[in-house]
């Protein structure tokens, strides 16, 4: 974890639950910054426009003058710092309501595992995290895609999900992903076209029905599909090219090697994603 008692107070002056997007000057921020912007104008809250470094005053008014181009009335600020952008992004983690930032595709050494601050803040945050990644080809027409483990700390995953699919308008689809000898073996003789018993899946079934418990009434305007999946949660959720608008993951507080466990699976997902993919804390359990 990045010890954050000696950075800036980058969270002065910054009005609690606003919505940051971080900034370099690249294309890859600019993605960035029409995904925040149009965020910030679904929840009516104020954007803010964070660079850190060299030419961030100009970097940062640049980005908020395009932001105020497309949306006239949009509430936004720029703030520039100094320091280690990682640093800077995850201590306003803990004063803000959302952090959005772009990551180059693969190609090069340089770009493996997202580049180190889309990483970094992803797995360290104390608030939601959205990615914005380099968009395949194909259509995306399938709506918002959360993971969901059935337990009761990923609620606010579910939940966040949720809201996303309210505010945009999209179906969603709570999808529990699952590994087991005989749904493997099933899988197997059903790609060969064989006829073969497949196992019982209603605890699973059940499991997921509960993770869902309530969310109906309080999103009554959302289209929900339940489905279970037999494989591993990255190559589930992720897969290249990414037909899903959103893909909203959950990440364990890293306090135990399951939890660096889970939280690897949120950084597999990215790496593999080609659409925007949004990095959930779940809550931690209670004692």
């Amino acid at each position: 974890m990045f010890d954050t008692r000696h950075a800036h107070r980058v969270s002065e002056n910054i009005h609690p639950e606003s919505i940051v997007v971080a900034v370099d000057g690249s294309d890859h921020a600019e993605r960035a910054v029409h995904w925040a912007a149009e965020q910030a104008s679904l929840e009516d809250r104020r954007l803010v426009v964070v660079a850190v470094g060299e030419d961030a005053r100009a970097i940062a008014d640049h980005s908020a003058s395009l932001i105020r181009t497309l949306h006239p009335g949009l509430a936004v600020e720029a703030l520039c710092r100094d320091g280690d952008p990682r640093r800077v992004l995850i201590e306003l983690s803990s004063h803000v309501r959302l952090i959005v930032l772009g990551s180059r595709g693969r190609g090069t050494v340089e770009s493996m595992l997202l580049g180190s601050v889309s990483a970094a803040v992803s797995a360290h945050a104390a608030c939601p995290v959205v990615v914005c990644r380099p968009l395949g080809d194909q259509p995306r027409a399938r709506g918002i895609v959360v993971g969901a483990d059935g337990t009761p700390e990923s609620l606010p995953v579910i939940e966040f999900a949720y809201q996303q699919a309210s505010l945009r308008g999209m179906s969603l689809t709570v999808l529990h992903c699952f590994w087991d000898a005989a749904a493997a073996v099933a899988e197997y003789h059903r790609v060969r076209g064989e006829e073969f018993a497949a196992p019982d899946l209603e605890d699973l079934r059940a499991v997921l029905a509960t993770s869902v418990a309530g969310f109906a009434e309080r999103y009554p305007d959302v289209p929900v599909a339940l489905q279970l999946k037999h494989g591993l949660v990255d190559e589930t959720l992720g897969p290249r090219p990414s037909e899903w608008d959103l893909i909203v993951v959950g990440r364990h507080p890293t306090t135990s090697l399951s939890r660096l466990l889970t939280g690897s699976i949120a950084t597999a997902v990215l790496e593999r994603a080609s659409t925007t993919v949004a990095v959930v804390p779940e809550a931690r359990a209670s004692s």
